[in-house]
Formats: C-alpha cells, sequence, structure tokens
C-alpha cells in the first residue's frame, strides 16, 4: 500500500528544491551578466542536432557582448556587489545539489 501523504512530501519537496536551484542559477546568471561578465562559449562543431555558428558570428556576438559591457550604468562598487551576488547564488546552488547527493548516497551518512 502506497503512503500518499509521504509520496506527496517527496514531491513537493523535490518541486520546491528544483524550483530553488534553477531560480537561484538563473538570477546568478542574471547577476553576473549585470556585472559586465557576459557569458561567451565557443561554437562548438555538432552535426545534425544543432545549428552551428560560425567564428564569424561568434566573434559579432562577442564583439556586441563586450560593447554592452562597457555601457553598463552601474559603477564599478555595484559592478563588484553584482559579481559577489552571482557568486553566491552559484555557491549556493552547488551546496544545494552537494546536499542532495549526501542524501540519496547512503554511504555519506552512514553511523
Amino acid at each position: 500500500m502506497i503512503d500518499w501523504a509521504a509520496f506527496l512530501i517527496v514531491f513537493a519537496t523535490s518541486l520546491v528544491g528544483a524550483t530553488a536551484i534553477v531560480s537561484l542559477y538563473s538570477l546568478g546568471l542574471r547577476l553576473l551578466t549585470t556585472a559586465g561578465r557576459v557569458p561567451v562559449v565557443a561554437p562548438a562543431e555538432f552535426t545534425d542536432a544543432i545549428t552551428v555558428i560560425t567564428p564569424e558570428e561568434a566573434a559579432k556576438a562577442a564583439k556586441r557582448a563586450a560593447k554592452a559591457a562597457r555601457k553598463n550604468p552601474l559603477t564599478p562598487v555595484q559592478q563588484n556587489l553584482a559579481r559577489a551576488g552571482a557568486y553566491a547564488c552559484f555557491a549556493l546552488c552547488a551546496a544545494a545539489v552537494l546536499f542532495g547527493i549526501y542524501l540519496i548516497v547512503p554511504f555519506f551518512h552512514q553511523g
């Protein structure tokens, strides 16, 4: 017989946890771009699955990102605070993931 109350607790906890991790990560990315550090990823060579951008398009995107960073209306102190907030969000994401792994793997919490 299924214990529906326990099932609902696990469901709600996993939903809240996943939402929190995704929200923290997206807030960290937002703060990082606000601080003027746009994460530019080099294009990868894939076949059939993804439209690959050319090196010229990647260079144009990097140039636009650098131009946007120069136009940043924040003061250097505000940029540093935003960057610190972004790193704090990423650290909280990592801590939540590591705590989830700790809870899942019994080896870590055996007495």
